[in-house]
């Protein structure tokens, strides 16, 4: 895949600059040459309660040396109760600790929300951050600094584009590329495409010029994956 990548872009540019190597079996430590320079991107990456599938991304991306910030879309924070109709809901800002101490008040509480696996997203919250981030909510500036976001659902992907839209530009506006990697909401899922999604992120990381390179990555790298498994990657600059 990477030699049909190089191709591609040695015909798109001039010349080239040496790339990053990808690594091959993420979280862990980063490439080599990842440690040679400081990550010039930063990344966003955004799922509803920014509990699952952004956590996992945002875990992941940290341990690989990527530059990254997670978030959540939703109006609250809804988590799997004993039954559908039960979720149980926070706030956005409810320290990842508080909502642990929660789910687990009595015996057999905690019993359920460890067998379902939600104290276990609590306790990797709380290890990554003191709580879930609604994006909506944070300030353009904040927001700005950002060159990708990795949104891990259409709808959440579409939540972000229009409050970017719907945004002032600040002072030292720049593009933001966003990404749609779709990934049903569950541990395991979340696990698998968050590897997905740091394999993309490591090309674009690695691109001479972001702006002119991003969508062929993505698109390059979409077609490649796709005769492995079924994955669905949207982008919009």
């Amino acid at each position: 895949m990477a030699d049909r990548i190089d191709n591609e872009l040695s015909r798109h540019h001039h010349h080239r600059k040496s790339r990053l190597p990808r690594p091959q079996t993420p979280p862990g430590i980063p490439p080599e040459s990842a440690k040679k320079r400081e990550c010039k991107l930063s990344f966003g990456v955004v799922c509803s309660s920014n509990i699952n599938r952004s956590m996992e991304a945002h875990v992941v991306f940290s341990n690989a040396g990527l530059n990254v910030e997670s978030y959540g879309t939703g109006t609250l924070v809804r988590l799997p109760g004993r039954s559908a109709m039960e979720p149980r809901v926070f706030k956005f800002g409810t320290p990842y600790e508080e909502m642990y101490n929660s789910l687990a008040a009595t015996p057999e509480d905690e019993a359920f929300f460890t067998h379902n696996g939600v104290l276990q997203l609590c306790r990797r919250g709380a290890a990554v951050k003191p709580g879930p981030q609604r994006w909506q909510d944070m300030p353009s500036d904040f927001i700005a600094k950002h060159n990708i976001v990795v949104a891990f659902e259409e709808r959440i992907f579409d939540a972000v584009v229009e409050d970017l839209q719907m945004r002032e530009p600040t002072e030292d506006f720049r593009p933001i590329h966003v990404i749609c990697l779709d990934t049903k909401d569950n541990p395991h899922e979340a696990k698998i495409q968050g590897r997905v999604a740091l394999e993309l992120c490591w090309m674009l990381e690695a691109a001479d010029d972001l702006d002119s390179e991003a969508a062929l990555l993505v698109d390059l790298f979409q077609r490649e994956r796709m005769s492995e498994t079924q994955i669905k990657v949207l982008y919009q600059l």
